[in-house]
C-alpha cells in the first residue's frame, strides 16, 4: 500500500473566520497532528498577553520552537495541521520556511468571510467562553488591519472557503 505523501495544513482567514473549526475538522485524518497556536499560547503565555504586542512576542517565541518539531513530523510522514494564523506575507514566510525544509505537500486553507461574520462569531465565542482568548471588536479591528490575503506570487497551494459557499 502506498503511503499518501505529508501535507502541511495552514491556515488565513481574520479572528474568528473559522480557521480552528476547519482546522479541528482536517485533523480527523488518520496520520495527522494537530498543533494549534491558540492551545500553547495559552498553555504558557495566558498571564503575559495583555496586548497585541505582547502576542507578536510570544508567538514569535512559540514559532521558533514549534517549526523544527514541525519539520520532523513531517519529516517522519505525519501531515501537520498547524492551526497558526498565515494572515500576513511575513507569516507565510516563517511558514514557507518549514515547506522548505521537507519534501511535503501543502494546502493554505484561505477563509475568506466578511468582518461582519466574523464579529458575529466572535460575539458569539466570547460568550460561549470556551476559547482561551476573549478578544474584544477593538482588539479584532485593530488585529486585521494587518491582515493581507495570499496573492498568486507567493506560490501557495491555496484552498479557498468563501461566505455563503
Amino acid at each position: 500500500m502506498i503511503r499518501p505523501s505529508p501535507t502541511l495544513h495552514m491556515f488565513c482567514g481574520k479572528i474568528a473566520s473559522g480557521k480552528s473549526t476547519l482546522a479541528d475538522n482536517l485533523a480527523r485524518g488518520s496520520g495527522t497532528v494537530l498543533i494549534a497556536e491558540d492551545e500553547w499560547l495559552h498553555a504558557l503565555f495566558a498571564d503575559m498577553l495583555q496586548a497585541p504586542s505582547d502576542y507578536v512576542e510570544y508567538a514569535s517565541r512559540l514559532r521558533r520552537v514549534i517549526a523544527p518539531h514541525v519539520v520532523k513530523l513531517l519529516g517522519s510522514g505525519l501531515s501537520v495541521v498547524l492551526d497558526f494564523p498565515a494572515n500576513t506575507v511575513a507569516q507565510r514566510d516563517w511558514l514557507r520556511g518549514i515547506l522548505g525544509q521537507t519534501d511535503a505537500a501543502h494546502q493554505l486553507h484561505f477563509i475568506d468571510v466578511s468582518d461582519a461574520l466574523c464579529l458575529t462569531r466572535l460575539h458569539t465565542r466570547n460568550h460561549r467562553g470556551d476559547h482561551p482568548f476573549v478578544v474584544s471588536e477593538t482588539q479584532f479591528r485593530e488585529i486585521t488591519r494587518h491582515f493581507v490575503e495570499p496573492s498568486p506570487e507567493e506560490n501557495f497551494l491555496v484552498v479557498k472557503y468563501s461566505e455563503g459557499a
